[in-house]
This record gives C-alpha cells, sequence and structure tokens, in this order.
C-alpha cells in the first residue's frame, strides 16, 4: 500500500505545470475573456475594444502593448507601452511591469496556445483567449 502512495504522489508530482513551458506561450494576441475577482465574482467579457499584445526576447524581457484591432490584420495604437521581465520564481513565473508610472507584478497560473491566465497582486484572475483577427474579404 506504502508503494501506491508513493507512486500516486511521483505522478502527481511529475504532471504539475513547470513554469518554463509557459513562456513560449505567452508571445502574441491576446482578448480578455473574464475576470474572477479575489471574493469569487467573475465578470465576463463578450466584446473587446482592445486586446493585448506581448512581445518575449530571448533574455526574458519585452514588452505589452495595448491595441486596438481593425480589420484584416490591421492595429491602431500609440507608443505606449509596458516593459517586461519574466522571473521563475519559487516554481512559478511571474511577470514584471515597468511604466514610468508604476511597477508591479502578475503570476502567470496556464498558458497554451489557447489560453493565459493570470493572478494579479490583488488576486484577481484573468482568464485571456488567442485573438483571432477580423478577416473581411473586401474584393
Amino acid at each position: 500500500m506504502k508503494n501506491y502512495v508513493w507512486l500516486l504522489c511521483l505522478l502527481i508530482c511529475s504532471c504539475a505545470d513547470n513554469p518554463e513551458t509557459f513562456i513560449p506561450h505567452l508571445e502574441g494576441y491576446w482578448e480578455i475573456e473574464e475576470v474572477t475577482m479575489a471574493n469569487g465574482s467573475k465578470k465576463e467579457y463578450q466584446f473587446n475594444e482592445t486586446i493585448d499584445y506581448i512581445s518575449v526576447s530571448d533574455s526574458l524581457t519585452g514588452f505589452r502593448k495595448k491595441l486596438k484591432p481593425g480589420i484584416n490584420d490591421t492595429y491602431f495604437t500609440s507608443d505606449d507601452a509596458e516593459t517586461i521581465q519574466l522571473k521563475i520564481e519559487d516554481n512559478t513565473l511571474n511577470i514584471y511591469y515597468t511604466t514610468p508610472y508604476a511597477n508591479w507584478k502578475e503570476t502567470v497560473l496556464e498558458a497554451n496556445s489557447d489560453q493565459l491566465r493570470i493572478m494579479n497582486e490583488d488576486e484577481n484572475v484573468y482568464l485571456y483567449k488567442r485573438y483571432t483577427p477580423i478577416k473581411l474579404d473586401l474584393e
């Protein structure tokens, strides 16, 4: 029986997400789907006027920028961007943001090709889905 318990523990631990595997999925365009507040209440987003673009370099630095999507892969934005630094700490992937006005940290809970879940310092959890551009046949 002890061997089965040990085997079960080993299996659970080996299946836990390695935060390093999240890094390649952060790059790209993300649209917020819902926010789960720390008190458990949820806010769902049916339509978003802006999306987030995240760019990450090999040095685990980059930026996040707000964009307004247009049609046929066009985007409108300002020159404003938040500088980011990725760090793996205590087996979690943290994103450190820097702007001229503030600094803050968010923790990546999950990142794959379709979804991104991030928790901020207030313990609100943001669920993003990969943004699909609006394509129109104008011919």
